[in-house]
């Protein structure tokens, strides 16, 4: 019998498999990002941008085994925003989850409309139409279950993975001198300027860079509180989530610069593409299309998912719409999927009629958030752990307190790189001025409940 049918009328189903949710936490990292943005991260920092997806990777390895803690610790919790709100109080709630629910709607509109312009080359049809057609489809997806959600990242993530094992295995194979025909190429890590030919602050700056690349990962939180044992699941993920890191991200990228000499790689056109170019593999360039679609797809699909989750959630607590709170016959929040669905359809339509007005704007008052609720996030961990009996975990986070100060030290570091990169500041003041907003709406929040309790308890 599916768990959705025993699961109560106003709580989410436990229909996730162990299976589906190892496949979600992979594909929640491995994005277009790698496959397309690595290239600019490779041109500005050179071989040695290894070492700086090597230290925002342990950054993000810290934010997850705090997250995990939390929710072991918290197994009532549906989804990490929440997490804010138990550690630091109901505007921490209110701020995260609003802030976290913008940075992944934004994210569904620019990735259907990475979809559209990719579908468009194979497809003559308008760009907005297919993007209009992609959020369609995974409406009907995400409204379907939360295991129809899991079955397609499932697979989605599955391709992605296929994808980096395979290329790893064949630069390997190059990089070696197996399957090259003039020899060994491990030379072009140090025979174009050397290794570091940007100097050690541009590795450091890197970081900021690539840091974006590697969020996604605690969706894992999200999907593990629909999945048949929440514990297990997390203490899977962030046992594993480095090897992840090392292998999908670490290991490409130093292949890639060991292929082919850095400076040959163009922003913006991805290099996996070019180093299979480089191997005489033909096929990379169609092959690449369809992977890096894949990515799209299975970002936009996650997108939905966390979106819809997180809006629920709000609702839970009064800090959204109250109808938000309505499941379907198959305990999914579909009045949350919807108004996700809403919302990005805004996005793709701001895209087309102001591409460098209002929707350069949505984007960049999104930049910094994920930064900003990390912070949050951790801070709130550090609060709780407090509280708690330590010897009552299942899962603790390493040398507490002072793997929790060095995450929150790092997240500070990427901000202030952030506000002194000319490229990125931009990104940086409007998100904060984002952050701004959302700690305004929760004073007015505040203030017309307060004002309803007054007017209730005076009649």
């Amino acid at each position: 019998m599916d768990q959705s049918s025993l699961a109560e009328p106003h709580t989410l189903s436990r229909s996730l498999s162990a299976r589906h949710v190892t496949m979600i936490s992979m594909g929640g990292m491995i994005g277009a990002g790698v496959f397309v943005g690595s290239s600019a991260a490779i041109a500005a920092v050179g071989p040695a941008i290894v070492l700086s997806y090597l230290i925002a990777g342990i950054l993000i390895l810290l934010v997850m085994r705090m997250l995990a803690e939390m929710a072991t610790a918290l197994p009532n919790v549906r989804t990490f925003t929440e997490f804010a709100r138990a550690g630091l109080g109901p505007a921490a709630g209110f701020v995260v989850g609003w802030l976290y629910w913008y940075f992944w709607i934004i994210t569904v509109a620019v990735e259907a409309i990475a979809g559209a312009n990719l579908l468009h080359s194979w497809i003559a049809l308008p760009t907005w139409l297919l993007g209009v057609g992609l959020i369609a489809i995974m409406t009907g997806v995400n409204l379907m279950s939360a295991r129809s959600f899991g079955e397609f990242e499932f697979w989605f993530a599955s391709i992605k993975v296929a994808a980096i094992i395979i290329f790893i295995a064949l630069a390997g194979g190059y990089a070696s001198g197996l399957l090259s025909p003039s020899g060994s190429t491990w030379s072009n890590l140090v025979s174009h300027g050397g290794f570091m030919p940007r100097g050690a602050v541009a590795v450091l700056a890197g970081v900021t860079t690539v840091f974006f690349s590697l969020t996604g990962a605690e969706i894992t939180t999200v999907a593990a509180a629909e999945s048949r044992d929440p514990v297990r699941a997390l203490t899977k993920m962030t046992t594993s989530v480095i090897t992840r890191i090392v292998i999908f991200y670490v290991g490409s990228i130093f292949l890639i610069v060991a292929v082919v000499p850095w400076d040959s790689i163009v922003p913006g056109q991805s290099p996996f593409t070019h180093a299979l170019l480089a191997m005489r593999f033909s096929w990379a360039g169609s092959a690449m299309s369809l992977i890096i679609l894949t990515a799209v797809l299975s970002c936009l699909n996650s997108a939905f998912y966390v979106t819809s989750r997180v809006l629920f959630t709000l609702a839970e607590h009064s800090d959204a719409p109250q109808w938000m709170v309505k499941l379907n016959a198959r305990h999914v929040p579909a009045r949350s999927v919807l108004a996700g669905s809403a919302a990005g359809l805004i996005g793709i339509f701001a895209a087309i009629w102001s591409p460098g007005g209002v929707f350069a704007f949505l984007v960049n008052a999104s930049g910094a958030l994920i930064l900003f609720v990390y912070m949050l996030t951790s801070i709130a961990q550090i609060r709780l752990r407090r509280r708690i009996d330590p010897s009552t975990l299942r899962l603790k986070m390493w040398w507490f307190p002072w793997s929790s100060y060095a995450a929150i030290a790092g997240i500070a570091a990427v901000l202030l790189a952030m506000a002194l990169t000319k490229s990125l500041a931009s990104q940086f003041y409007v998100s904060l001025t984002t952050l701004a907003v959302s700690l305004c709406a929760y004073a007015l929040t505040a203030y017309n409940r307060s004002r309803r309790l007054v007017s209730d308890g005076t009649s």
